[in-house]
């Protein structure tokens, strides 16, 4: 008896949190119409140039690189891009961490509604998360992809964000240290500081 309950309790909060996400980003629609931001999905050179046109056409936007490198705010700054108007986060280990590490900077600069610039090929996996991860946040995006001539990404490998996205929404984890590889670096940083 008490184990259906508790079945049936987890399932309605996540029915309702789920529910929550279509009905936070309706209301950000209305409440932001316009992008208020650039979030730059950091990964490649391609990435890099087109943010820094696509910068340069939105004077009046903050920008923020999540995964980049420090060569790629330079590259936004030498091109007299001024450097208050960049932020770089450079905590994600890859896409969903890209959405989990930049959401809570986003909302303490009031900030609602982002162009979200990535590849081509990647649009449909970092629009999936965003809808998860910022969504349930109240952020939405708006898509702008930078054509790379590649294929692409596998389904499985959206579905697989989508439900790490929906654990971070739960517990606040990512499930980013369940990969190997990920681990691997991480050790490789921590020696490389020691």
């Amino acid at each position: 008896m008490i184990h259906g309950f508790g079945i049936i309790t987890l399932t309605t909060v996540f029915l309702l949190v789920v529910a929550n996400v279509p009905t936070q980003i309706f209301l950000t629609k209305l409440r932001s119409p316009q992008p208020q931001a650039i979030l730059v999905l950091g990964g490649g050179t391609g990435r890099e140039r087109f943010a820094l046109e696509f910068a340069q056409k939105h004077p009046n936007l903050p920008i923020w690189v999540s995964g980049g490198s420090p060569s790629e705010r330079q590259v936004l700054i030498q091109a007299d891009i001024d450097s208050q108007r960049v932020h770089l986060d450079n905590r994600a280990t890859d896409t969903v961490t890209n959405f989990t590490t930049t959401v809570n900077a986003l909302l303490e600069n009031n900030i609602h509604h982002v162009y979200l610039i990535t590849s081509d090929f990647h649009m449909r996996r970092s629009r999936a998360i965003a809808t998860v991860v910022f969504g349930s946040r109240g952020i939405i995006v708006t898509p702008v992809s930078v054509s790379s001539g590649q294929p692409r990404e596998e389904t499985s490998r959206v579905l697989r964000d989508v439900a790490r996205s929906f654990l971070w929404v739960f517990s606040g984890r990512t499930g980013a240290s369940l990969n190997p590889r990920l681990t691997q670096q991480a050790q490789f940083s921590i020696r490389d500081l020691i």
